[in-house]
């Protein structure tokens, strides 16, 4: 398959990365010649630089018979150009563009653009994905990473051990005998809160400041909690701070839900922060600084059961998430770009953070794999991922039970799904043709995943 990925930051590159180590014939584009020769020099694909809605750009790379062009610049119009060139002047037969500004968002969504008039097949927005992803957080609140797998039936959870977790220095073979009913796999760790994530063998323990991460079926995601020391604590009252797109899907999202749930808003820009009030019906919105410590009690930060900090500045959520803290909001959620801030999370006293790189990179790869394998989930910095995919009849485990199955280390089954129902894996369960796995994987053993499963990919 040969794809054409415009914009080598972080996401073109990261999707780079991946569909690069699956053999398929990728030539990414950027107007930065840096970036190119960062990703030349990293993966195996080739380069161009220039500007990727230019016609002759778009020929050196290849379009006159690519299958694909992914457009992920930084910019809205350069994606829409890029697309409409590969559609018009090389037929292009599948477009894929992230689209940031509301406005346009809004004229897609309600079917004002006609595919022959901006022929983009998949739009991604990433404000959009952020805010399904901050959701699922405050869904979650006791966990500081969240993803579904399963068509929803298993949740990925990243839980924090603490030093009163009831099955730590507890052998994780033991937790199926102590727990027979609950279907629950601890898939990866990250040992302290700092290291390389491992996935463990059954003789391996948990212990405190460790970085879990837990497979479960989504009806035992409570009780997984419970058993991994964390209490669900209602969500009734949110304080967002950071109005924009994302703060303004979130508060759309609460006041939508059955349950009432009070929230409210901070955002520093008046112009965006009047926009967002005539947009909400029940929400206060509150214009100011979102680490001003009196504008945070007055948005009552010290009875909110959670401050969710989704500004367009990473240190700015950070540090806002760290005074909401220290004025009594019991759960803190921010929202990152930068991996490298991360590591600080822990000692910070912030609960759970979101990368809106990592869940871009995620939907756009849903997309694009529309055959066999159905989602891609990026762990960390790209440290691991959770690989989704419908079992083929040629695939070496077919037809085999999972005692038979030699998965290399680093490689640990999360679940299966059989016949609508997510299985928790065993020795003698066997997998068939059909059946939906949700496979964790460390980076370096992703391709011998895809070889297990012997991947086939379809983007039509």
């Amino acid at each position: 398959m040969k794809v054409i990925i415009c914009g080598a930051g972080q996401v073109g590159w990261q999707i780079a990365r991946h569909l690069a180590s699956e053999k398929n014939d990728v030539t990414v584009v950027d107007n930065n010649a840096e970036l190119i020769r960062r990703a030349t020099d990293t993966l195996d694909v080739q380069g161009i630089a220039g500007f990727a809605s230019y016609p002759d750009v778009l020929d050196k790379a290849g379009a006159r018979d690519a299958d694909m062009v992914i457009a992920a610049t930084h910019s809205d119009e350069v994606n829409m150009v890029t697309c409409q060139v590969a559609h018009s002047v090389f037929a292009v037969q599948r477009k894929i563009a992230r689209l940031r500004a509301q406005s346009y968002l809004d004229a897609i969504y309600a079917d004002l653009y006609r595919r022959d008039h901006l022929p983009i097949d998949v739009v991604i927005s990433p404000e959009r994905e952020v805010a399904e992803a901050a959701l699922q957080r405050l869904a979650a609140p006791a966990a500081f990473d969240t993803e579904s797998f399963l068509e929803g039936n298993a949740q990925l959870l990243g839980i924090q051990i603490d030093e009163d977790c009831p099955v730590i220095n507890t052998p994780l073979r033991q937790l199926s005998d102590l727990f027979t009913t609950l279907k629950a796999v601890v898939v990866g760790i990250r040992r302290d809160g700092k290291g390389k994530l491992f996935a463990p063998s059954a003789g391996d323990q948990i212990f405190p400041g460790d970085e879990c991460y837990v497979f479960t079926e989504t009806p035992d995601m409570a009780r997984t909690l419970e058993i991994f020391g964390k209490t669900q604590a209602k969500q009734e009252r949110v304080v967002i701070i950071g109005g924009g797109n994302v703060g303004l899907a979130v508060a759309q999202a609460l006041e939508k839900r059955e349950k009432r749930i009070r929230v409210r808003v901070i955002e520093r820009n008046r112009d965006i922060a009047e926009r967002t009030a005539d947009a909400l019906e029940r929400t206060i919105v509150l214009n100011g600084d979102g680490l001003d410590a009196a504008l945070l009690e007055e948005a009552n930060i010290g009875s909110a059961d959670a401050v969710l900090a989704v500004t367009d500045d990473d240190k700015t959520n950070l540090l806002a998430a760290v005074r909401a803290k220290a004025l009594g909001c019991p759960m803190a959620i921010c929202l990152t770009n930068d991996p490298t801030l991360v590591p600080l999370m822990g000692p910070l006293d912030v609960d759970a953070y979101i990368n809106p790189r990592a869940t871009t990179v995620s939907s756009i790869l849903s997309h694009i794999r529309h055959g066999r394998v159905r989602s891609v989930y990026s762990i960390g910095d790209a440290e691991a991922e959770v690989i989704e995919a419908q079992v083929l009849t040629t695939s070496p485990i077919a037809g085999k039970e999972l005692r038979d199955v030699d998965f290399p280390e680093g490689v640990l089954l999360g679940g299966i799904l059989k016949g609508g129902r997510m299985e928790k894996p065993h020795g003698g369960l066997r997998i068939e043709e059909g059946d939906v796995v949700a496979i964790f994987a460390v980076s370096s053993q992703v391709a011998e995943v895809e070889r297990l499963l012997q991947v086939s990919i379809d983007f039509f």
